[in-house]
């Protein structure tokens, strides 16, 4: 855990579980061979591992700003039935004691943020209780993408429940929207003075960022326009679990100027922070 300011907004970092993902080709098709190998020493040991698996961190951005709580995005999950991927599947992990040694207790928390509804930011979502998902935050506004919430349904699309989001809409979305908590938007969503939700398509129909501006500072909640460090020079390149890769690198590249223009902090969901 660790923790910086941004203006008046204090930004805590809560890791869920880090480790490999899979290797640097399959995770990126189209990122030559070569970039990997001219930018190790910069990648290995955080980003990158000896055998040329890449590292990503499961976490969430807490953020306190005009006296909320607010989570963005809310990684994997316990108990949570996820064929696809073997380290994810009845997971069990401590966040709820992370969040707590943050000082937060899950009925702090006042608004919870999806940036998309790809199956490893929204777990914590809901939690298991006498056989039940429940909400995790009983007092929070959850804030879905409206297009990713219908994108990700299997009644609207069947196809989603083959693949690495299976189970996930039943068991951390609908559960949510059943308790009369989900709030979706579309385009931009204004959640205070100093945060601006933004589409940002490509990685998901969906997909969005943060934008923070407070006292003089900016900082951009990336999500998942960003996986890995190389990117960042590499901008035409996207991973294997983007639905619309040639449309991520356009939205990669637009924001990625905007944080370079303005001077911003960027803050991916899964760059490790150690």
């Amino acid at each position: 855990m660790n923790e910086t300011k941004v203006g008046d907004v204090t930004v805590t970092r809560i890791v869920e579980t880090h480790g490999p993902i899979m290797p640097t080709g399959a995770f990126f098709p189209t990122m030559p061979q070569e970039a990997w190998d001219q930018h190790q020493d910069q990648l290995i040991p955080e980003h990158l591992d000896a055998d040329g698996l890449v590292l990503a961190a499961m976490q969430t951005w807490l953020v306190r700003s005009e006296g909320r709580t607010i989570l963005i995005d809310t990684a994997v999950g316990n108990n949570k039935d996820r064929p696809a991927v073997e380290g994810w599947n009845h997971q069990n992990v401590d966040y709820l004691g992370r969040l707590a040694e943050a000082g937060v207790r899950p009925e702090d928390v006042d608004l919870v943020v999806n940036t998309h509804l790809h199956v490893d930011h929204i777990g914590w979502n809901t939690r298991l209780a006498d056989g039940e998902w429940v909400p995790t935050f009983p007092n929070a506004t959850y804030l879905m993408p409206a297009v990713d919430f219908h994108f990700w349904n299997p009644a609207n699309n069947p196809a989603v429940e083959g693949g690495v989001n299976q189970n996930a809409f039943a068991d951390s979305i609908a559960p949510v929207h059943a308790a009369g908590q989900v709030q979706l938007w579309e385009d931009t969503h204004r959640i205070d003075g100093g945060l601006l939700l933004e589409a940002a398509p490509g990685h998901t129909p969906g997909h969005a960022v943060v934008k923070l501006e407070s006292g003089g500072d900016r900082a951009l909640f990336a999500g998942d326009i960003v996986h890995t460090p190389l990117q960042l020079e590499f901008r035409d390149h996207s991973s294997c679990f983007c639905e619309d890769p040639v449309q991520a690198g356009h939205t990669r590249r637009r924001l990625l100027s905007w944080a370079e223009d303005v001077n911003a902090l960027l803050l991916p969901a899964h760059l490790d922070g150690r």
